[in-house]
């Protein structure tokens, strides 16, 4: 499996994050709490892309799930060895491909249990997990495994089509939510229309949906150049749809 070129491009969102920088079980982690009453016993785990849970991307979306009133963790399942965020600067020549064999199941999924296990003994019972690109991913996994309640992704990576669909229709029991769009050589069109065939049409009875963003370029979710109007709208589409389904099925 690989990774494509738009894995690692998009441009830096600004803002002033409100959520903090922790530890839970040894795990470095970015925490996003709501501000109103929420329930302690439920959170969301943000697995984000190959930058990682630091880049300001991702926790500003991280602090729009908890304004939302969800309490929300971004896990460094990466083990602090993200891409540096000057990887998305124009003319950036980051060999993705040399990275990625340091961070195969093997290094990243063990640090993502100890998140769980750490956030389990805090007395959360139910997860939801949202994934992008990298992070979609895992989010099939988990649900495989039955940990979260329920899986959104946006754009997934490392996908085996159409082993994985099969395998989710198979044994996952969790509502699944893909936003996918026009142009992405990790989920294509073509996957995206075996996922429907899969688990589309009522054939998934715990709960299925596909977005669709057109004209839009793989990352758009979480990297989008906010300065053009259809990517703008198709991220903040992306992350309604993402909270809609939280509000649904967790």
């Amino acid at each position: 499996m690989s990774l494509c070129k738009d894995c690692t491009q998009g441009a830096r969102h600004e803002g002033t994050v409100e959520g903090k920088e922790a530890t839970i079980n040894g795990v470095a982690v970015y925490i996003a709490t709501p501000t109103v009453e929420y329930p302690k016993d439920k959170a969301i785990l943000f697995l984000p892309d190959v930058f990682g849970y630091q880049l300001s991307n991702a926790q500003l979306l991280a602090d729009d799930f908890a304004r939302n009133g969800f309490y929300t963790i971004l896990p460094d399942y990466l083990n602090g060895d993200s891409l540096p965020a000057d990887a998305l600067n124009p003319g950036s020549n980051f060999d993705i491909m040399k990275w990625l064999p340091n961070h195969g199941q093997e290094q990243t999924r063990p640090t993502l249990n100890k998140v769980i296990e750490g956030l389990k003994a805090q007395g959360v019972k139910e997860f939801g997990a949202t994934g992008y690109c990298f992070g979609g991913r895992y989010v099939f996994d988990l649900a495989f495994d039955g940990v979260i309640k329920a899986a959104a992704t946006s754009h997934p990576s490392l996908l085996q089509v159409p082993a994985d669909l099969e395998k989710y229709a198979a044994v996952a029991k969790v509502p699944l939510l893909i936003n996918s769009c026009t142009t992405d050589s990790q989920f294509p069109l073509e996957a995206q229309a075996k996922a429907d065939e899969i688990l589309g049409g009522g054939k998934f009875a715990p709960g299925y949906k596909r977005e669709y963003f057109d004209g839009c370029t793989h990352g758009f979710a979480v990297r989008a150049d906010l300065s053009d109007p259809t990517a703008k709208a198709a991220k903040e589409g992306a992350f309604k749809s993402t909270v809609d389904w939280f509000c649904k099925y967790l």
